[in-house]
């Protein structure tokens, strides 16, 4: 198994060359390694685990929308390495539950899923905070959004139709989305690594919207 591993990051390193959207290689392989230590504090399955952080954006809807229902790319990378159906459909299940969806989003059946979108939205919301903020404004670029829009607030409790449809400003994402995913964790210890995370992205705004209306 530690081959297929191996190719699977050979494969994310090629399929997300050139990729400036912060979905990025460097993503995938966070997201691997912290899936990979929550994994085995919480006792799951590592190698579905890692297989499913390495391929959970391969079929992102933001990035390759002619393949995101079936999973193609990354069934098509699975099958290559000969792995059986059984496990493909439990990889590609885990992925399907990652995103998050606003009010509507999955809620993993199994203990690997939890783990892989625990580490998905633990980088989401960054190292202690930092990286959530810079994929935040990278992402906030590749898609032309504002950065700030005083005039227009942050939409709460969306659910999945309202959330993919939603045009919004990068400091609106993080209300609508990021200062959610701490209360929103699977597992004990991507709870306890979320904490510190938070408080950061918290401060970071606070410091933003005072220099934003001049008040420091």
């Amino acid at each position: 198994m530690n081959d297929i591993i191996d190719r699977a990051q050979a494969y994310v390193r090629d399929v997300f060359a050139g990729d400036f959207s912060g979905h990025d290689c460097f993503h995938t392989m966070r997201v691997f390694r912290l899936a990979t230590a929550i994994a085995e504090a919480e006792g799951a399955d590592m190698t579905i685990v890692q297989l499913a952080a390495l391929l959970h954006d391969v079929d992102d809807r933001k990035l390759s929308p002619e393949t995101c229902e079936t999973k193609a790319r990354a069934v098509a990378f699975m099958r290559a390495c000969d792995l059986p159906e059984e496990a493909i459909a439990r990889v590609c299940e885990i992925i399907s539950e990652v995103s998050f969806a606003g009010t509507d989003s999955a809620v993993p059946a199994t203990i690997e899923g939890k783990c892989v979108q625990d580490a998905d939205r633990l980088d989401a919301i960054g190292a202690i905070g930092a990286i959530g903020i810079a994929r935040t404004f990278a992402y906030g670029g590749h898609a032309h959004r504002p950065i700030h829009d005083p005039d227009a607030p942050p939409a709460l409790h969306m659910n999945r139709e309202q959330y993919a449809r939603r045009q919004s400003s990068s400091i609106n994402h993080f209300y609508e989305k990021l200062l959610l995913l701490r209360d929103m964790m699977n597992t004990p210890t991507a709870r306890r690594m979320a904490e510190q995370r938070h408080l950061y992205m918290q401060g970071f705004l606070d410091e933003f919207l005072a220099e934003w209306d001049g008040r420091r």
